[in-house]
């Protein structure tokens, strides 16, 4: 499949999650090559035959002509210089990303005039490890993949979008862009606050604590592993979200503490957080199967889909 329009993808960033796009891209059959900053990396995806440069221009030139999806996989930090680039050299074709929050991403989109075709995506699925090594082309199986439904979105875009996501084997969560970013503070977001204060409890506690920690502090530090900077790109650029849970969190804490502190039970935070638990593991998806693209109030409809827990598994 070689430069048709709908299955060219070209991935802007190749580490953890863009690489692993660029590898179930592949896998799926699709005409895939990308850039990456640093040489290293790029030699990295090249070493595994896949055609990827660190020179940009002609990655975008190569888009523009084959009418490609564009997919930026790059951090927060660097998606201005990316888009300014796409809109140099690549400003007509279809453009997603795989950011992990999604209104800055638009807003950022719309300043540099990007925003005809571009539609946000958001896979929710990742290591701790990041770079070119840590990708693979089985990290999105099963996945839920946000797809932004904001309005004005471009039908034949999202289509595109929607697509790829669950050729790389995800199912796609349709989402307002500022309802994904609430919900991920929630679910990602302040996981990783609490992963780097639980690491920092269980370090404080010497020796002792670290040789005698098992199951429950290592699968509760596990995102504290994830490279620091990673963290502040990820978490940042959402901290009005991230903030207003927090705040939510603590409340929750102090109430125990009061409650300890006056010797009684944490038994009321242990019931409402294994009810929590048990909602979590008991949520069933269920497949959106009315609702096409272009369709009337196809963005509104999909977005209250989305709300109540629908995914799409196919497209016909």
């Amino acid at each position: 499949m070689s430069g048709h329009s709908q299955t060219a993808v070209c991935v802007l960033g190749a580490g953890l999650i863009g690489g692993s796009v660029l590898r179930a891209a592949a896998a799926a059959g699709y005409d895939v090559w990308g850039y990456n900053r640093s040489e290293a990396g790029a030699e990295a995806a090249r070493a595994d035959d896949f055609d990827v440069t660190s020179a940009i221009e002609p990655m975008l030139r190569r888009a523009a002509e084959t009418d490609a999806l564009i997919v930026v996989g790059v951090p927060m930090p660097a998606l201005d210089t990316i888009l300014s680039d796409v809109k140099s050299f690549a400003p007509d074709c279809a453009l997603t990303d795989v950011v992990s929050v999604k209104a800055p991403v638009a807003a950022a989109v719309r300043r540099h005039e990007l925003g005809g075709r571009y539609v946000g995506g958001h896979p929710m699925a990742g290591t701790s490890e990041s770079g070119w090594a840590a990708s693979t082309p089985d990290l999105f199986q099963r996945a839920a993949w946000a797809v932004s439904v904001d309005p004005g979105t471009h039908a034949g875009a999202w289509e595109r979008v929607a697509r790829l996501a669950l050729d790389c084997g995800s199912v796609v969560v349709p989402v307002r862009s500022e309802e994904h970013d609430r919900a991920v503070a929630r679910i990602s977001h302040l996981p990783h606050v609490f992963a780097e204060a639980l690491a920092i409890q269980g370090g404080g506690g010497g020796p002792l604590a670290l040789g005698l920690a098992a199951g429950s502090f290592r699968d509760g530090t596990r995102v504290a592993a994830t490279a620091p900077d990673l963290v502040r790109a990820i978490c940042d650029p959402n901290s009005a979200a991230l903030l207003e849970v927090l705040e939510d969190a603590l409340r929750v804490l102090e109430g125990a503490r009061d409650t300890l502190r006056s010797g009684g039970t944490i038994g009321q935070l242990a019931d409402a957080g294994h009810d929590a638990r048990v909602d979590f593991d008991d949520n069933e998806r269920w497949a959106i199967t009315e609702i096409r693209p272009g369709d009337q109030d196809w963005l509104a409809r999909l977005a209250d889909a989305g709300r109540r827990g629908g995914v799409i598994e196919s497209l016909a």
